[in-house]
């Protein structure tokens, strides 16, 4: 299995960060008239709003991370790697697209949309199907990750629906889609580092077991 390197524990952890930071602190210049329970996160990166560069600038962001991840993390099967740097480009795209800053936009809620999917399926088309794996990638709960960012995305889409808490639901599926990526690079991480550790006491014991 190929290492993934300790930068990746940058990027990948840098990337909740940066997004819960944006969309706390464009909230804070927004001042009450945004209610984050009942209001989007784009509202906070629309046209004309105070946060808007501050969201904007955490979406960029968001996409350089999620790029720098996928590149590092090599231990990840082809397709899982080329979904999250896909989902990272969604991000430079809805940055790129803002919402208007009253109305609905095709083009923002379209991207927006396929970044959702993206980031949902990566879990499992990054899983390895073949031989021992980092927890991370392990199929069982690469599925689980991917069905509890499907049912969050349902969540919100009921909350939209129903005009009840679409901004508390959105935030739960982000924060979920930016950490899961640190999470399968910690965990490919210390697999290695155990797999590294295992190899020298076999090698010391070996040494000692010789006679002299």
């Amino acid at each position: 299995m190929r290492p993934v390197p300790r930068w990746a524990l940058v990027s990948s952890g840098c990337a909740p960060v940066l997004l819960a930071g944006g969309w706390m602190l464009a909230a804070h210049l927004e001042g009450p008239s945004y209610d984050p329970v009942t209001q989007n996160i784009s509202v906070l990166g629309a046209y004309g709003s105070r946060g808007f560069w501050v969201m904007t600038g955490a979406l960029l962001a968001l996409g350089v991370c999620h790029l720098l991840t996928a590149w590092g993390l090599r231990a990840a099967a082809l397709a899982g790697r080329v979904t999250l740097a896909a989902g990272g480009v969604a991000a430079f795209v809805v940055a790129m697209l803002p919402a208007p800053s009253s109305g609905g936009s095709l083009e923002h809620g379209s991207v927006a949309v396929i970044g959702f999917v993206l980031l949902a399926a990566w879990p499992v088309l990054a899983a390895v199907r073949v031989g021992a794996a980092p927890w991370g990638l392990r199929l069982a709960p690469s599925i689980a990750a991917s069905v509890l960012m499907g049912v969050g995305a349902a969540w919100y889409l009921i909350e939209t629906h129903r005009h009840g808490a679409p901004g508390v639901a959105e935030r739960l599926v982000t924060c979920m889609q930016s950490v899961w990526p640190f999470i399968v690079v910690a965990s490919c991480v210390s697999y290695r580092e155990q797999r590294v550790r295992a190899t020298a006491d076999v090698r010391s014991d070996d040494g000692r077991s010789r006679p002299s």
